[in-house]
């Protein structure tokens, strides 16, 4: 295949110079990507951790999963990919590739070699930072365009959802390289990376509660109390630890609560006071559960699906600007990503709302570290095919508007 030369740009907009992109890309697409258990994650990084084992492993893992997913970016519609910020995520991930590539011809017994790998991954971390809104402003313009269908749109949720969770995937690889080996140790110094070995559960969920009570007092005045119960199935009666990346939870929490506080407040806007939101923190042999519920009214079943939907938001969509105020809600992008947060180790999050009343979310997580493990998209004939199947006709009756007068039906039948 003859080597296409383009002019990429980085996030800071410079231009880089021409590289032979696609050969890199058909090159390292061939590949699976591995997939790490939070075991093994911290193998890399604890008191025996070699630097020159992580940089061997992710110059050619990182390439893996980037490849890999630029291959489903190609086999999108072509008034997406060829939106302008489709373009720019593509660039980025090209670039970010073509960047870390160079380091195979680098030893892992070369001490600036290891220095400027780390510093590669700072660039190329702070070089995908927006990708998650360029890539969902992407997607606006397509569906802005008329050009989305019932197929399209569906295969437009297989992609981001693979999408997103390979940015978690390379992220979570990247952080944990810089935290371990950088020279500005940031991290806190219990945790393994971005890990902690020991999550407190509870400690995370009241902070995510705190977090997004205040942004709730912020736009309602006020906001419903935090009613949490935790129980030990493993160790009854002692604290509820597990291996965890607290961020993560802390995101998936952040959410759950932003949405059940803005729930409350407008469902019982006429009432005296508010329901709290309760929460159950459970750990059993094999899963750490967590149960949010709240009396803010509920949904109909038929938009629960629709929730977790990309194109989807219950909320009005905020103006984008550049200052850092996250919005209460709006963009429809933080259940779904919420849900690849926990199925990112095996886990899951699902909503179980009774219309009327109110909505239960339960956020399922791994108990054993051994036992969570990436669960990572690769690109191959499946994958491939999955794009290029259309929505087959529904192969059950639609629900007619009105009920059929059979009375009327029989008079105008008889002679």
């Amino acid at each position: 295949m003859r080597a296409a030369r383009i002019v990429l740009r980085g996030a800071s907009g410079s231009s880089a110079a021409a590289a032979p992109a696609p050969r890199a890309v058909e090159r390292f697409s061939r590949y699976s990507p591995s997939p790490l258990s939070m075991k093994q994650l911290l193998d890399f990084g604890s008191e025996n951790a070699c630097e020159r084992t992580s940089f061997a492993f992710l110059r050619q893992e990182l390439p893996v999963r980037l490849a890999n997913i630029l291959k489903e970016i190609d086999i999108l519609p072509d008034r997406l990919v060829k939106t302008a910020s489709v373009q720019l995520v593509k660039s980025w991930y090209i670039q970010s590739l073509m960047d870390l590539v160079e380091f195979h011809e680098k030893s892992p017994d070369d001490h600036k070699a290891l220095s400027d790998f780390v510093d590669a991954l700072i660039k190329v971390r702070n070089r995908h930072h927006d990708v998650v809104p360029t890539m969902a402003q992407g997607i606006l313009e397509y569906k802005d365009s008329g050009a989305a269908d019932a197929g399209s749109s569906q295969n437009l949720q297989y992609f981001l959802d693979r999408f997103y969770m390979n940015r978690i995937s390379t992220r979570m690889l990247m952080n944990q390289h810089i935290l371990i080996f950088g020279e500005s140790k940031s991290g806190n110094p219990s945790h393994i990376g971005s890990i902690d070995p020991h999550c407190d559960v509870v400690a995370v969920v009241q902070d995510a509660y705190e977090s997004a009570r205040l942004l709730c007092d912020q736009y309602y005045l006020v906001s419903p109390e935090l009613k949490l119960a935790q129980v030990n199935g493993k160790l009854p009666g002692q604290p509820i630890h597990i291996v965890y990346v607290p961020s993560h939870l802390h995101h998936m929490l952040f959410e759950l609560f932003k949405n059940a506080m803005r729930a409350t407040v407008e469902h019982q806007e006429s009432q005296p006071a508010l329901t709290p939101i309760d929460v159950t923190v459970v750990l059993g042999n094999e899963d750490l559960t967590i149960k949010i519920s709240d009396r803010g009214g509920g949904v109909p079943l038929r938009i629960i699906d629709r929730l977790f939907s990309y194109t989807y938001s219950t909320a009005p969509t905020p103006v984008m600007d550049n200052s850092r105020n996250a919005p209460l809600a709006g963009f429809g992008y933080g259940l779904p990503i919420s849900r690849l947060y926990a199925k990112y180790f095996q886990g899951d999050l699902n909503l179980y709302s009774l219309s009327g009343y109110g909505t239960d979310a339960i956020i399922y997580l791994k108990a054993l570290s051994s036992e969570s493990v990436e669960k990572l998209p690769v690109f191959n004939k499946s994958a491939f095919k999955h794009y290029q199947t259309s929505l087959a006709a529904d192969d059950w009756c639609a629900p007619s508007k009105e009920p059929r007068n059979l009375s009327k039906e029989k008079a105008e039948a008889a002679p």
